[in-house]
């Protein structure tokens, strides 16, 4: 009766801390590392499901060896290995990234292509990695090799053929917002509403905070080039909305006194060379966020700006002028996302997140 006694007292215990613990804490987070970069999920519920952490570390594992060029055997490293004609079976997930990728390709008249692989590996900043800058007869010939359109696709995408067998696709423009929008997928269906999804700065932000907010509060960050501390240009209260982000300021080497950002033109086969420091869009859908934030960093400020008037889309922009000083401009979308969402300096405190890149 004594031992009955002792498990009794422990459990009343045990339900106490928990109910403390829960009523101080009515969220579940979730962490870890993917793609080389971390993830943290927080999701507000009355339920703590300890099953729901290694569903989703199964689920970002699954996509990284299917999607990354740094893991050997990866599905992405299969399709480059492959010859030119060789029609070869995609994944579920590979087959709904890539009719996306289409879509966004012929979209940006090209600007978003992750053929541009080779020429990744070219200027060192892929899974090929090399020094020294190419040279103009190596990109030459690199940009034959260079064109979703060079790419065919079958039976709705679940079948692809290479033209050229020197294609190498590169997914890292789109890989982490396509997993947002699967995790994002895995908490629905799951009967959650209120989550935020973050991978590598790439979010996905469900319903509420808590109870009497609306939203959830993302700093979209200020570009700074080497810098270790980080600062918000502005602060957005985002429901059920996506947002990505891609930078000049995260991925970039100098060679002789020059420096040489990881986002390639698709079009010249170098680097861009112009005053956008960072690009940031808004969108439903997290996957298309991350493209469209590439494709505005290959085209420029004043193209981009165009093309997100003339397609409506919410896109932050900064410029960086020859002193190294930043200037925020909205698209017309974008603003009129800041004058509904955006909150004021003295509360923005309590951000959940900052972008990152």
């Amino acid at each position: 009766m004594r031992f009955f006694k002792y498990i009794s007292i422990l459990v009343v215990i045990s339900l106490g801390t928990y109910l403390l613990f829960f009523r101080d804490n009515p969220y579940q987070e979730i962490s870890g590392r993917t793609f080389g970069t971390y993830y943290n999920i927080k999701i507000k519920t009355e339920r703590k499901n300890r099953l729901l952490t290694s569903r989703i570390k199964e689920e970002l594992d699954k996509i990284n060896t299917e999607m990354s060029v740094f893991e050997p055997g990866s599905e992405i490293n299969n399709i480059n290995e492959a010859g030119a004609h060789q029609a070869i079976n995609l994944s579920e997930n590979m087959a709904t990234l890539m009719r996306s990728a289409d879509e966004i390709y012929r979209l940006t008249n090209g600007n978003f292509d992750p053929t541009v692989g080779q020429l990744v590996d070219l200027w060192g900043f892929g899974a090929g990695r090399r020094s020294g800058v190419p040279t103009d007869e190596q990109i030459k010939n690199t940009l034959k090799s260079t064109g979703f359109d060079k790419l065919t696709f079958a039976n709705d995408y679940k079948i692809l053929q290479k033209d050229d067998a020197n294609i190498l696709i590169n997914l890292s423009a789109i890989a982490k917002g396509y997993a947002v929008d699967r995790i994002s997928t895995i908490l629905k269906n799951g009967g959650y509403k209120d989550y935020i999804v973050d991978i590598g700065g790439e979010i996905y932000a469900s319903g509420n905070r808590g109870e009497g907010s609306s939203g959830w509060n993302i700093g979209v960050a200020l570009p700074q080039l080497d810098s270790t501390t980080e600062e918000n240009a502005a602060v957005i209260r985002l429901h059920n909305l996506a947002v990505a982000t891609s930078g000049d300021y995260r991925n970039y080497y100098y060679k002789n006194n020059k420096r040489y950002s990881h986002t390639i033109s698709p079009q010249t086969g170098y680097p861009v060379e112009h005053n956008l420091a960072s690009a940031t869009v808004f969108d439903k859908n997290c996957m298309r966020a991350d493209a469209l934030a590439t494709a505005f960093m290959a085209m420029g400020e004043e193209k981009g700006l165009k093309f997100a008037n003339k397609h409506k889309i919410p896109v932050i922009l900064f410029t960086r002028n020859e002193y190294n000083e930043t200037q925020m401009i909205s698209s017309n979308a974008a603003q009129k996302l800041l004058d509904k969402y955006q909150i004021l300096p003295e509360a923005t405190d309590n951000s959940e997140t900052k972008e990152k890149q």
